[in-house]
């Protein structure tokens, strides 16, 4: 198997995991066939153009009116994280439009709109489908997403049948005020470990929720609100009722008890036309063919790489492997990569804090969230950099480390790569990630879907998002660049007595080293939150989240960057495919929040600049001494 990925039956492997895994979760997300999605597009109320998937039954009359739902995802998410609720709602015979909320996915940003977030735009653009019963649609949200939906129900109650609220809350930011007057029915799904509590409800926990003014006003009563007791009646569209499924916020998009909850209480309020009872669910079979498409992607990416490194053009960037010359196995390396995973979880909150502060966002850099992330990484690559850099000065120099054993000069001891190889080296990237991109392209437009689990997908880019991307890249390159000095260089270990027992023992300690930190950031976070019902970082509950993410994303990245650089013998293959495939995934899948921004960001720039710099510096730049030694061995 060790030259499986260089050969060309690898990328039929892959194409073929990639499209049985599509179908799969093509065949779940059409119920068999008895539904049909489409990709539309329709204008906000801002002249803005928003986005959404909508499903219909494959037999509808098109001249019958049909119950409908306008389904919104949360903040930094988009409209496919919403598929559990859309399956299971679509198979029973709903009409169901999936938006992306205004500034996601492929809505663009409106700053006419800032609690709607475009979600009155849909409700609008649903209700006059001929084919959709204008007295039978309901609306159902998950966190900001139920804000928005909040704002748009409240501003057309007489548009609105039903209300359904998944870890969100009532008169929040501006979103509206749901009373026991108000004429529609209601849920609200809130789980038990909802970290959002004393942001949405006021209370550290969210089991607190059933005694609050807030709740008791929706309800009309003067006690604590039962979980799963019926208030008003769904005769007049006062119905009132309230869950509380054991999971956590992001949970509710992967919890057969919250997609239940919110199913049966649907069914109740307004009647499905193919009835089926709550608990027979079949959305998480589509996860999991999401989930083996994005395995067969990457498979393909290495299978490209594989076989493109055969080929005369790219043979050239190969060499053979420099001999290790980091820290010996032992005491000292475990405290040393003990160290180097601890650094970015003790840093991940106030560095991102700092980012958040120092670059809000603009007309330059646009996610405030990805702009959190360009703190905490360059930051990180400066640590790591200095350490390295110390470390090599006063211990392994003597030893007779030179830059060639980290895998940062060629063969020729130039500091760096040459123009050619620096070529050749990011055409590699480019065209293995690209077949990736393409594929996922193809599966979209075949099957309306994306390559995910849970809340972890690879998008398609929209054009503003494609460009927003090329300006992330070099602040996320310079830090690929500094994780390839860490973990090939400084941490690389001996090799075993086989090529495949070495590649796993690499890839292994290199993914320890890239997550183990993160993983326990998020085990203190979380088994506090399941003992005591609170997080332990009580004000970092977005960011505690986001964490969940980077777990596999550094195990990704760790597994990329350690097989180009065993197929290369220097750095910056796996650099440049890491900075392209995970800088799309974030990009992709974050919030853009430009509307009303200054048109530049000048914090934004200046580090954008001198991440080039860094990155000019470190692929072009050659050492006199390593100059002079050339002329000199020439001679």
């Amino acid at each position: 198997m060790k030259h499986f990925f260089s050969r060309p039956i690898s990328i039929i492997v892959a194409l073929v995991v990639v499209l049985i895994g599509s179908l799969i979760a093509s065949n779940v997300q059409t119920s068999g066939g008895k539904v049909n999605v489409s990709d539309v597009r329709f204008v906000g109320d801002g002249g803005n153009r928003l986005s959404g998937l909508l499903y219909t039954p494959s037999d509808m009359d098109p001249n019958k009116a049909h119950p409908a739902v306008l389904t919104m995802h949360g903040y930094i998410n988009s409209r496919e994280v919403q598929d559990p609720f859309n399956i299971e709602f679509a198979r029973r015979g709903y009409v169901v439009l999936s938006m992306d909320m205004e500034g996601h996915g492929y809505s663009k940003q409106s700053p006419l709109d800032p609690t709607m977030r475009g979600s009155l735009a849909g409700l609008s653009y649903l209700r006059n489908l001929a084919f959709v019963d204008k007295e039978k649609i309901a609306l159902e949200g998950h966190s900001m997403g139920g804000w928005s939906l909040l704002a748009a129900a409240t501003a057309k109650p007489e548009w609105v049948h039903t209300l359904i609220q998944e870890g969100s809350s009532t008169e929040t930011f501006g979103s509206g005020e749901v009373t026991a007057e108000t004429p529609f029915n209601y849920a609200i799904v809130f789980s038990k470990y909802d970290e959002f509590a004393p942001l949405m409800w006021e209370v550290p926990k969210a089991s607190q929720i059933v005694g609050t003014d807030k709740l008791k006003k929706v309800f009309g009563t003067t006690e604590a609100v039962v979980p799963g007791k019926l208030y008003g009646s769904f005769e007049n569209k006062s119905a009132r009722m309230l869950y509380i499924p054991n999971v956590i916020h992001p949970a509710d998009h992967w919890s057969t008890a919250a997609v239940g909850n919110a199913v049966d209480f649907l069914q109740q309020a307004m009647p499905a036309p193919n009835p089926v009872d709550h608990s027979d669910q079949t959305w998480r079979m589509k996860e999991y063919g999401t989930l083996l498409a994005l395995i067969g992607a990457f498979m393909l990416l290495f299978s490209v790489a594989g076989n493109l490194l055969r080929t005369s053009y790219f043979r050239k960037i190969t060499q053979p492997l420099p001999e290790p010359h980091g820290v010996r196995p032992g005491a000292g390396w475990m405290l040393g990569a003990l160290i180097a995973t601890a650094i970015p979880a003790l840093t991940f909150f106030k560095f991102q804090e700092w980012g958040s502060k120092w670059m809000p966002a603009g007309g330059f850099w646009s996610q405030s969230l990805t702009n959190g992330f360009v703190i905490w990484i360059l930051f990180n690559a400066a640590i790591t950099v200095i350490l390295f850099g110390l470390w090599h000065r006063f211990m392994n120099q003597k030893l007779g480390a030179s830059l060639r054993h980290y895998g940062v000069t060629n063969q020729a001891g130039s500091f760096g790569m040459d123009i050619g190889a620096t070529g050749r080296a990011l055409a590699l990237a480019i065209l293995s990630v690209g077949s990736v991109y393409v594929t996922t392209a193809a599966a979209g437009a075949l099957f309306h879907i994306d390559f995910r689990i849970w809340v972890m997908g690879l998008k398609v880019m929209s054009v503003d998002q494609l460009f927003l991307m090329l300006k992330y890249a070099l602040p996320f390159l310079a830090f690929f660049l500094a994780n390839g000095l860490l973990l090939h260089g400084q941490f690389r270990l001996r090799e075993s007595s086989t090529e495949t027992k070495t590649a796993w023992k690499w890839f292994l300690s290199n993914a320890m080293i890239n997550t183990v930190g993160i993983i326990i950031l998020i085990l203190i976070q979380y088994v506090t939150m399941f003992t005591t019902e609170e997080i332990f970082w009580k004000s970092q509950a977005l960011l505690g989240i986001v964490a969940f993410q980077f777990v596999p994303v550094n195990i990704v990245m760790a597994l990329v960057s350690t097989y180009f650089f065993r197929k290369t013998g220097t750095i910056y293959a796996g650099a440049f495919a890491n900075t392209l495939l995970i800088t799309w995934y974030i990009v992709a899948g974050q919030a853009i929040q430009f509307a009303g921004q200054p048109a530049s960001n000048t914090t934004a720039i200046v580090i954008f600049a001198l991440s080039a710099l860094f990155v000019a510096a470190v692929l072009f730049r050659r050492s006199g001494k390593s100059v002079s030694k050339e002329k000199n061995a020439s001679a």
